[in-house]
């Protein structure tokens, strides 16, 4: 199977897997083009029809990183895509409510209105996004995800957590960011989680309003904002200066690899 998605950031239509985008075919600022049909994003791969499974496998995938808590993929396992499968739990070490464990309640809407409304849901989802930043584990993750990257065997590789929007998201902006992509097009990539996934999750937001609950305080969860990505772009900056201060001292990254992730991802 052949990339059909035509602009950068387009969404690849399959429909039991939203949010699938090639990120590639974004023009860096020193002219050259981040790579296509070598990185995809997406949600979870644990629904895929056998006919959307056919055409994953079509991608000619060779790594499928996973970046959800082993609690997540107990639940709903990946299906096999013909691909070597790499564990990365982005928030092994995380305490506390989290937006997941607040989603568990979804036939209890008074728990979830009190935890989420007037604007609590977007604070937990910027100090969730700081998590990002400050976990070891994710840290470990995302050290673990570049290193592999720049392996040659490893690619094409499609990344992915549950809902292929925060996890999912920072990698993909850290990814794009070091390569040198602009920042309006890094939150472009970004924020196209929004039409691209919302549609899908529709029968979660009717589920939980046939129970009394208000949609509209499931949104700031189950959606992405700018203000989320400003908040660890922003505690990356304040913590290490730039993206490359972040690959070197937050995730330990030396040199080589560094220039092995633009020599695979880069052209021109």
């Amino acid at each position: 199977m052949t990339d059909i998605a035509a602009k950068p950031g387009e969404q690849i239509p399959v429909a039991t897997l939203p949010n699938l985008r090639d990120i590639g075919g974004y023009v860096t600022a020193d002219g050259s083009t981040v790579r296509r049909g070598q990185l995809y994003r997406s949600v979870l791969l644990g629904r895929l029809s056998d006919e959307d499974l056919a055409t994953v496998t079509g991608l000619g995938l060779s790594t499928v990183f996973d970046f959800r808590t082993s609690a997540e993929f107990e639940s709903t396992p990946d299906r096999y895509v013909g691909a070597r499968s790499v564990n990365l739990d982005v928030l092994a070490d995380r305490t506390g409510t989290g937006p997941a464990s607040l989603l568990a309640k979804m036939d209890d809407p008074a728990a979830i209105s009190a935890a989420l409304s007037n604007g609590q849901g977007e604070q937990m989802m910027r100090e969730a996004y700081r998590d990002l930043i400050e976990l070891p584990s994710a840290n470990r993750s995302f050290a673990r995800f570049f290193t592999e990257l720049a392996e040659s065997e490893s690619l094409p590789a499609l990344f992915h957590c549950t809902t292929g929007k925060d996890r999912t998201g920072w990698a993909a902006a850290t990814t794009l960011t070091f390569l040198g992509v602009s920042r309006e097009d890094v939150y472009h990539d970004y924020l196209q989680t929004n039409p691209q996934l919302l549609p899908a999750l529709k029968p979660i937001f009717d589920q939980f309003e046939s129970v009394g609950g208000n949609p509209g305080d499931l949104r700031p969860v189950l959606s992405v904002d700018r203000s989320y990505l400003d908040t660890a772009m922003d505690l990356m900056h304040e913590r290490y200066g730039s993206i490359d201060g972040y690959m070197k001292e937050g995730l330990g990254l030396g040199p080589e690899i560094l220039e092995a992730l633009r020599a695979r991802l880069l052209v021109g």
